[in-house]
């Protein structure tokens, strides 16, 4: 046996993958290194990351100056508690977030995952209405809309689309909340307003129970990769003005230009009351996210019953996680991904547009550097990730869905043979199944 070949058998019999089982699990492919928008396998495959790493590796991997202010930390120290205590890096990162962002956001959380800067946000919208209200507080219920993800957690899960999603298995366990129907109308759609109607009612009806509405703006992640128009969440932002509502912006996957604009808030033209932000927080290099909130929110929170905020990870602040993200804003701050994004998203409009024609295709979706191919039916997994890896490239699909969202840093070359390569896959999927149901005739 090779010692690739014991090292994969441990991992296939010991260690448990994301969203995998441990019964039956699917292959894993063993990683020997990885630079720019390559990934090299142990046993000599180099490939072309569509990915980045679940949307983090927006640099692409082995940056020069993301290691160096990782080595340049370390000397200095690689953690600290953020309990009274503070330090260089967390100071120089938040002032960075608050420059970056709208001037009504003013304070910050730092945490220490995604799906944590959620339960965070949570947490505190809830005791901003605790201390706002009182005795007199009626609000228990978050409300978002269908085929949501904010995380896997269970403050997270709560918020999740409750029956279009893995966290279908846990209901009865996790807090119920409120949902209504997200507008199926693209950015490019005519815009009517009755398509806010339902939402409107909701908030109209359930405005003294509901503490905050949560959404991710105007691409929805892991729920579906659904691109909505942003005149919805501009009327959003109206109605929980009206009401007397928080709103909670989750940008984890769209933050620091992903969609075309630093933020996807920016697309409507409108301003959260708290934040979360992670993944290309850090450019993939160690896990950290921050929620921002504005000087409303931080106050009203700390003038309630507890004084404080009620929240505080071993690892928040982490100084080495923030002298890395540090350095990543920097590198967003030089803007030097609005040319890049650009030009991914105009390759792949070009070439999706094309592919529309390929009949296992239901859509195709394009905003900045995501792109989506939405198919007629469920993706062979094993079969898929096979012919990714004798085209030279890494792609996860789900579902029904086939998605890119690349490093920013991936050449023209590299985007080309990318997206030619799950066009050309797809399209001998679709004959693979056409052969098939002739079989069945």
């Amino acid at each position: 046996m090779s010692e690739i070949q014991g090292l994969l058998d441990f991992d296939r019999d010991h260690i448990w993958h994301p969203y995998t089982s441990t019964i039956n699990p699917l292959p894993c492919f063993l990683v020997e290194s990885a630079k720019g928008a390559r990934i090299k396998l142990a046993t000599g495959e180099d490939l072309i990351d569509g990915m980045s790493s679940w949307w983090a590796a927006v640099h692409g991997y082995n940056h020069p100056e993301l290691n160096q202010a990782a080595i340049n930390q370390l000397k200095d120290m690689s953690h600290i508690m953020f309990g009274g205590l503070t330090h260089r890096p967390a100071i120089k990162l938040v002032k960075q977030l608050l420059e970056m962002t709208h001037e009504n956001l003013q304070h910050c959380f730092i945490a220490d995952t995604g799906s944590v800067a959620v339960e965070v946000s949570l947490k505190m919208a809830l005791q901003y209405c605790q201390s706002k209200y009182g005795n007199k507080n009626k609000k228990t219920k978050f409300l978002s809309v269908n085929y949501g993800y904010h995380g896997d957690t269970f403050g997270a899960m709560s918020v999740c689309d409750p029956v279009n999603s893995m966290h279908s298995l846990y209901s009865g366990y996790v807090k119920e909340n409120m949902f209504v129907k997200l507008p199926q109308c693209k950015p490019t759609d005519k815009w009517d307003p009755k398509y806010m109607n339902e939402f409107e009612e909701m908030v109209k009806t359930h405005s003294d129970e509901i503490i905050a509405v949560i959404l991710e703006p105007i691409v929805q992640g892991a729920g579906g990769m659904r691109i909505y128009h942003p005149e919805f969440l501009r009327n959003i932002r109206l109605l929980c003005d009206k009401y007397g509502i928080l709103l909670i912006l989750d940008e984890i996957a769209t933050g620091f230009g992903r969609t075309g604009k630093l933020f996807a808030y920016e697309h409507a033209d409108i301003v959260p009351d708290i934040l979360c932000v992670g993944k290309a927080l850090t450019g993939g290099y160690l896990t950290l996210s921050a929620v921002l909130c504005t000087k409303d929110v931080a106050t009203t929170v700390c003038s309630g019953k507890a004084k404080g905020f009620m929240h505080g990870p071993t690892f928040m602040g982490n100084p080495l996680a923030c002298a890395i993200a540090s350095k990543s804003l920097e590198i967003i701050q030089r803007n030097e991904w609005k040319s890049q994004v650009k030009s991914i998203e105009e390759i792949f409009n070009q070439k999706l547009d094309k592919a529309q024609d390929i009949s296992i295709i239901k859509d195709t979706r394009v905003i900045g550097a995501i792109a989506v191919f939405e198919l007629s039916i469920p993706v062979d997994m094993k079969w898929f990730r096979e012919k990714f890896l004798e085209k030279g490239i890494w792609v996860r699909p789900f579902g029904k869905l086939v998605y890119l969202m690349p490093p920013f840093i991936i050449s023209e070359k590299e985007l080309n043979h990318l997206v030619d390569s799950v066009i050309e896959i797809i399209i001998e999927f679709d004959n693979l199944q056409k052969e098939q149901q002739n079989i069945n005739l």
